[in-house]
């Protein structure tokens, strides 16, 4: 295959036609097959930004029932259906997803890159955001939505307090929307690690990147729990197993841990990639670098490392031991330094410029004002003395949406009047911006600090109406006043994004007179991003796109050409920087969208019980996901190849550190979070939980010891099955092999299952269950895996030197294994555990 640049380059136009015709999505229907990062990240904005209107009309229709004492304005069946899918929406449906958009849309020209690692991930991920979202806000059009909190406590939400569908929308809606934004999360990692501009070392990435970086890893190890806790949940109101059922071993308390462990990293989640865009606006309206890059980029990671560790002051009242109490309360006011680092270096950046103000900058001097009020109100709930008289209160309330709205909403407020001229090409016109921020402001203070105030006169949150005689009246009249002062700003910055559309002068290229790459093309971006990729000498946030754009739009930089038709961007080392391979990612298609309908379908199968159909679909979905794969990929070695700028580097398939291998890494961290989750679930009940020892023991079996062993043996296959492959053998009757022992090692953990005592009888037996159904999983999935590199080394796509399929399911055996023997291990030692433990009791 010939892999040479073209001898003469092409004109600038030329160039433009010829990368259009590659990258290019079309139109009309056509457009559903996109998996072009500028389309995509404007959908889940969109998206996210439709949601969040929903989620507003849901806080209107609250305050007008608290308005006044005694309302009988919804009943409380609708009111708890109404502040559980308020919550739902705005933390799962609105910011999740506009802080993936945002990433989605920016990184690539951030970074110099022309696509995220895995677009067809990205248009699955939001089709399924998409799907998952409609499914859990059309519920409450049924009069069946959530009605138990954003929170989701057992016992409320299990079966006997909740006997409808309800529980379960929220259940199977959010886990099909977490696995969307934990398969974002895993494409944004590999796609800042791999896919920079030559040159651009990891300390000279611009803040944004370090933000979302972090906020990315964050999400890999912090979702899992929550979607651990779900399916468990979900499996005890279906099928009765008691994993949070007292009187059968369970513990409604687990369900708290495992939400609490996602829920308090999701308050930084939410923070982290605004205050990485206020990082990226401060220095521009400030008219200076930012002031203290280093210690910035140290406390992102400190605070992504401390906000683990802060989940039990949620818990503060639910009877934690003394020692955890002070333990956990140190750790939620240590978490300030880092915050407050961010914050006296953007006023230093500020102090030490030229401030311009625009209507970005209103904002997020609303954003330092609110947030910081927030921030207090914060280091005071972490106090374990007041937090137990404020608990459960609407102090509580106040707290969290001054730092959520002052930390995630003014900043995406200032963002979207600073990017949108680059997504629109159009200049603001700002004709009603500054009445929008003002009703925002006064609207927002108005509602929520009133709240502070009822929380400690002792108003309690969750409640649908409450007597004249508390002196809480006049307080709540103002928050729902203020409450409608507030939507109406909404309103009117709706209405002038709207008018920037229509009426904004058109601007080419940087109206900001910004210094990061994603202002150095024509504005809007074309479906490539970048002509050709640049090559960075300095940090990402110092450079001149005045200068870089028409350079690059010239073809003056690497693959500035098209070649064989193929969508081609650069690899780097992960943290020099230096120009490691190129990466092929797959054109547009419409099987995203064909997975994301089936996985919806599959979804609705469950919640209606369907297991048949479920089980049908599943099958159809893990087939559509073979498909993706089958057209892609190289046939033949094609060694070091141009790339421009007189340098040559080999094909992503033909390295090993490839951004799927690392892809692969990331998805094992998540998986290993979500394991290591069920452990500390299974060890929690033994330890905690009521109704112990249990009557029925779940005694080994030969299966408990056969199974692992033969994952095991596969595993070891796989390693001789690559050391075939580098000798240049013929690998195919091992890996034959591989998979007959996979289906022997699915066959044994099945009998294994089958042999244990009814799950339903006791936790410990639904543990047990549970272990070995994660095991059943793995090991099909390892199936799957061997099916895959068998077909693609049939069609010609594996070669000693493209060996990619074969290092990917050798990776995930190993890790099979490893879990597999963790699985036995427990199993085995389960009897003599619960015998020692219960002579500790």
């Amino acid at each position: 295959m010939k892999e040479d640049m073209p001898k003469i380059p092409p004109s600038p136009i030329r160039l433009h036609k010829q990368l259009e015709r590659v990258w290019g999505t079309g139109s009309g229907w056509q457009r559903l097959s996109a998996v072009n990062h500028t389309i995509l990240g404007k959908r889940f904005m969109l998206t996210a930004f439709v949601f969040f209107a929903i989620g507003g009309i849901l806080a209107m229709l609250i305050r007008a029932q608290l308005a006044t004492p005694n309302s009988a304005f919804v009943g409380p069946d609708i009111y708890n259906q109404l502040f559980s899918m308020h919550g739902t929406v705005m933390m799962f449906l609105f910011a999740i997803p506009m802080l993936e958009g945002l990433a989605i849309y920016l990184l690539p020209k951030m970074l110099g890159a022309r696509d995220m690692a895995f677009p067809r991930l990205t248009a699955y991920g939001y089709w399924c955001y998409l799907f998952g979202g409609t499914i859990i806000v059309a519920s409450m059009l049924f009069g069946v939505g959530p009605d138990s909190g954003w929170f989701m406590y057992t016992p409320l939400s299990s079966q006997p307090y909740t006997p409808g569908i309800n529980a379960d929308i929220w259940l199977l809606g959010v886990t099909f929307v977490e696995i969307s934004a934990v398969s974002a999360a895993i494409e944004i990692t590999v796609s800042i690690l791999k896919l920079r501009a030559p040159g651009m070392s990891l300390n000279r990435m611009p803040l944004f990147a370090w933000y979302m970086l972090v906020t990315a890893l964050m999400m890999v190890f912090g979702f899992p729990p929550l979607i651990l806790g779900s399916i468990l949940l979900e499996l005890e109101r279906a099928f009765g197993l008691p994993f949070f059922d007292p009187t059968r071993g369970g513990d409604p308390l687990l369900w708290q841990h495992l939400f609490w462990l996602f829920g308090h990293p999701e308050v930084y989640i939410i923070f982290l990639p605004a205050a990485g865009a206020i990082s990226t606006m401060v220095p521009v309206f400030a008219q200076r670098k930012i002031v203290g890059y280093h210690p910035i980029v140290a406390a992102i990671v400190a605070l992504g490392f401390l906000s683990f560790g802060l989940w039990v002051h949620h818990m503060f009242t639910v009877g934690i031991p003394h020692l955890a109490l002070a333990f956990f309360s140190a750790a939620s006011a240590l978490v300030a330094v880092p915050t407050a680092v961010q914050i006296f270096a953007w006023l230093a950046t500020l102090a030490h410029g030229r401030p311009r103000f625009d209507i970005p900058m209103l904002y997020i001097t609303g954003f330092f004002v609110v947030f910081v009020i927030g921030g207090l109100t914060g280091v005071m709930l972490a106090m374990v003395p007041f937090n137990q008289q404020a608990h459960d209160s609407y102090f509580v309330v106040a707290h969290l949406h001054y730092v959520l709205v002052g930390g995630f909403v003014f900043p995406m407020l200032a963002a979207a009047y600073y990017w949108l001229p680059h997504i629109t090409g159009r200049e603001s016109v700002h004709r009603i911006s500054i009445p929008a921020f003002w009703l925002i402001f006064i609207g927002f203070n108005l509602t929520f600090f009133m709240m502070h105030l009822t929380g400690l006169m002792g108003m309690p949150r969750r409640i649908y109406t409450y007597p004249s005689n508390f002196g809480w009246d006049w307080l709540n009249l103002l928050s729902s006043v203020g409450g409608f002062i507030l939507a109406i700003g909404f309103a009117l910055f709706a209405v002038d994004l709207v008018l920037q559309f229509r009426f904004g002068k058109r601007y080419r290229r940087n109206p900001w007179n910004a210094s990061t790459l994603d202002w150095a093309m024509p504005t809007r971006p074309t479906s490539y991003t970048f002509a050709s990729l640049p090559k960075i000498e300095e940090r990402g946030d110092g450079l001149d796109p005045d200068r870089l754009g028409p350079a690059l739009a010239a073809g003056n930089g690497y693959l500035g050409f098209v070649r064989n038709g193929r969508m081609e961007t650069i690899g780097v080392d992960m943290t020099t920087g230096r120009l490691e391979h190129v990466a092929i990612l797959p054109g547009p298609t419409y099987l995203p969208l064909i997975s994301a309908v089936l996985t919806g379908a599959l979804v609705l199968c469950l919640l209606f019980k369907l297991y048949i159909g479920a089980a049908i679909l599943a099958v159809a979905t893990l087939a559509s996901f073979f498909l993706w794969s089958r057209p892609t990929g190289v046939k033949s070695d094609a060694g070091l190849v141009p790339v421009g700028r007189g340098e040559k580097a080999l094909l992503d398939v033909e390295v090993n550190g490839s951004s799927s291998w690392w892809a692969m890494v990331f998805g094992l961290a998540a998986d290993g979070t979500l394991f290591a989750s069920l452990l500390f679930g299974t060890l929690y009940l033994w330890l905690i939980a009521p109704g112990w020892p249990p009557s029925e023991i779940a005694e080994p079996t030969i299966w408990t010891w056969l199974a692992p062993a033969a994952v095991a043996v596969s595993s070891t296959a796989w390693r001789f099955c690559k050391r075939i492959n580098a000798k240049g053998g013929n690998f195919t009757p091992m890996l034959v092999l591989t998979i007959v022992v996979d289906i022997v090692a699915i066959v044994f953990i099945s009998l294994a299952i089958v042999a244990l005592p009814d799950p339903r009888n006791h936790a410990h037996l639904a543990t047990a269950a549970a272990l070995l159904g994660f095991g059943w999983i793995h090991a099909t999935l390892g199936l799957l895996f061997g099916l895959n590199a068998l077909m693609k080394t049939v069609d010609g796509y594996v070669s000693k030197r493209r060996n990619l399929p074969l290092r990917l399911a050798s990776l995930w055996h190993d890790y099979t294994a490893a879990t597999a023997i963790v699985i036995g291990a427990m199993l085995a030692l389960m009897p003599m555990l619960i015998g020692m433990l219960e002579g500790v009791r």
